[in-house]
């Protein structure tokens, strides 16, 4: 059985908040996470390893660029788009 995108990436982002998959919700932030700069960056870095993506990401300005941290299910979106254009 082959993982999705989606449930890969839930899996990455819950590992780095130390949540259950199951408790993450499309809707949820990164503040309902308690994910700190550092969580989103290595989540940032286990996504692109994980789907060998570069994900258009400034941690200096996370709200800045195409990619959209602003809820688990954009970020589920964001990736699916990159690995989609991948090829």
């Amino acid at each position: 059985m082959t993982t999705s995108v989606r449930d890969s990436v839930l899996a990455i982002i819950a590992e780095q908040a130390v949540l259950e998959v199951s408790d993450l919700h499309d809707t949820m932030t990164l503040a309902d996470l308690g994910l700190d700069s550092l969580g989103l960056v290595e989540a940032i870095f286990a996504i692109e390893e994980a789907f060998d993506v570069s994900v258009p990401f400034n941690a200096n300005d996370p709200t800045a660029g195409d990619f959209d941290i602003s809820s688990v299910g954009a970020m589920v979106a964001a990736v699916e788009a990159l690995v989609a254009a991948r090829g």
